[in-house]
C-alpha cells in the first residue's frame, strides 16, 4: 500500500520510532520508561514576600508561656519549701531574689546608659519599679499562710482581670471574640479552683491568717496589672535592663529595714533552704524577663491569660513535691485554665507576610 511518502522520508520516520521504542515508550500509548530514574523536581522558590513568618502576637504568648509562665510556676512552691525548711520569712526571699537583678548596673555602665533611667520618664519608671516590687513582696508573703497554688490562682485572676479592665479603659485595645472567650474561661477556671477553699476557712486566728493570704494575693495581681500598664508607657534605649536593675535596687533597699522591722531575721544552715533560694532568684528573673518582653508584643491581657498556666505548674508541684492535698475542683478548675489557654494560643498562632511586616514598618 502506498503511504504517500518518499523513500527518504519513510526512512527518517522508522529511525525516529526505532528510536523512540529503544528510549523505552510504548509504540501505541507513549509512556515512558519507569525503569529509568527521572530528574529530582525542585519545587520553585517562593518570592521573598510570599514567605510566611510568626505574627509579634504569636511571638509574645509563645515567651510568656515557655519562657515566663512555666519558671514562674516554680517560684510559689521553693518559696513554701525554703518556709518549711527553716522558717524563711518572705523579706528575706525577696532579698535574695533583688540580687540577681543587680549585675543589670554592669550591662548599663558598658552600653553607657543611666542607671536611673532618662530624666523625662524617670517618675514612671520608679512608679513601676514600686509596683512590682509590691507585688512580689504581697505574693511571697501570700504562699506562706495560703497553699502555693490558690494564692498563684488569685494573683494571677486578679492581674487578669485588672489588667483587661485598664486596657479597654484607658487604651483602648480590643480584644476578639476568641480571645474574650479564653480570657472569661481561664477566669472561670481559676474561680473554680479558690471559692471552694474559701468555703472552708476556719475560724480563729488560722482562719484569718488563711484569708489575709488571700487578700495579700489579690494585691499582688492588682499591683501587677498596675505595674503592666506603666510598663508599656516606657519607650527609651536599654529599658528592659533598667527596669531590672532598679528593681533589685529598689527591693533591697527597702527589704532590709522591713525586714529588721516587720519579720525576724532567719540565716539557713541547710542546703535545701539556700538551694531554693537560688532557684527563686533565677527562675524569676527568667520569668520577669520574658514577661516584659511579652507585652511589648502582645495584648497585657492575653499574656496575663497565657500565665494562668503557672498555676497548673504549681497545683502539679503541691500535688507531687509538698504532698498537699490537690481537691477535685482544683483539677477541674485547671483542665479549664488549660482548655481556655489552648483557644487563646490557637486563635493568635497566625503569620505575617513578609512583604506585610516591611509595608508596616514603613508605614
Amino acid at each position: 500500500m502506498y503511504d504517500g511518502l518518499r523513500p527518504a522520508d519513510r526512512a527518517q520516520g522508522n529511525a525516529r520510532r526505532r528510536a523512540t521504542g529503544r528510549a523505552g515508550s510504548h509504540p501505541y500509548f507513549n509512556l515512558p520508561d519507569i525503569t529509568q530514574p527521572s530528574p529530582a523536581s525542585t519545587p520553585p522558590n517562593l518570592p521573598s514576600n510570599q514567605r510566611c513568618w510568626p505574627s509579634d502576637a504569636t511571638k509574645g504568648l509563645l515567651v510568656a508561656l515557655l519562657g515566663g509562665a512555666l519558671p514562674a510556676g516554680f517560684i510559689g512552691p521553693f518559696s513554701r519549701m525554703a518556709y518549711q525548711a527553716s522558717r524563711l520569712p518572705s523579706l528575706e526571699l525577696l532579698i535574695g531574689r533583688c540580687l540577681f537583678h543587680l549585675p543589670f548596673a554592669l550591662l548599663l555602665k558598658l552600653r553607657g546608659d543611666p542607671l536611673l533611667g532618662p530624666p523625662d520618664v524617670r517618675g514612671r519608671v520608679f512608679l513601676h519599679v514600686l509596683l512590682n516590687v509590691l507585688s512580689i513582696g504581697c505574693a511571697y508573703a501570700a504562699v506562706q499562710v495560703v497553699p502555693a497554688g490558690n494564692a498563684a490562682t488569685v494573683r494571677k485572676g486578679s492581674s487578669t482581670v485588672c489588667t483587661a479592665l485598664l486596657a479597654l479603659c484607658l487604651e483602648s485595645q480590643g480584644l476578639s471574640g476568641y480571645n474574650w472567650c479564653g480570657l472569661l474561661g481561664s477566669t472561670l477556671g481559676l474561680i473554680i479552683i479558690v471559692v471552694p477553699g474559701l468555703g472552708t476557712l476556719q475560724e480563729g486566728t488560722t482562719g484569718l491568717y488563711t484569708a489575709l493570704g488571700y487578700v495579700l494575693a489579690f494585691l499582688g495581681g492588682l499591683a501587677l496589672s498596675l505595674g503592666l500598664r506603666v510598663y508599656r508607657s516606657l519607650h527609651f534605649p536599654s529599658c528592659l535592663p533598667t527596669l531590672a536593675f532598679l528593681f533589685g535596687l529598689v527591693g533591697f533597699l527597702g527589704s532590709v529595714p522591713g525586714l529588721f522591722l516587720l519579720q525576724t531575721p532567719v540565716l539557713p544552715n541547710d542546703p535545701l533552704s539556700w538551694s531554693c533560694v537560688g532557684a527563686v532568684g533565677i527562675l524569676a528573673l527568667v520569668s520577669f524577663v520574658c514577661v516584659s518582653y511579652a507585652v511589648t508584643k502582645a495584648h497585657p491581657a492575653l499574656v496575663c491569660t497565657v500565665m494562668h498556666s503557672e498555676v497548673v505548674v504549681a497545683l502539679m508541684l503541691q500535688y507531687y513535691v509538698l504532698y498537699e492535698t490537690v481537691a477535685p475542683s482544683d483539677i477541674m478548675g485547671a483542665g479549664v485554665v488549660l482548655g481556655s489557654i489552648a483557644i487563646i494560643t490557637a486563635q493568635n498562632l497566625s503569620c505575617e507576610r513578609e512583604g506585610q511586616v516591611e509595608e508596616c514598618h514603613q508605614t
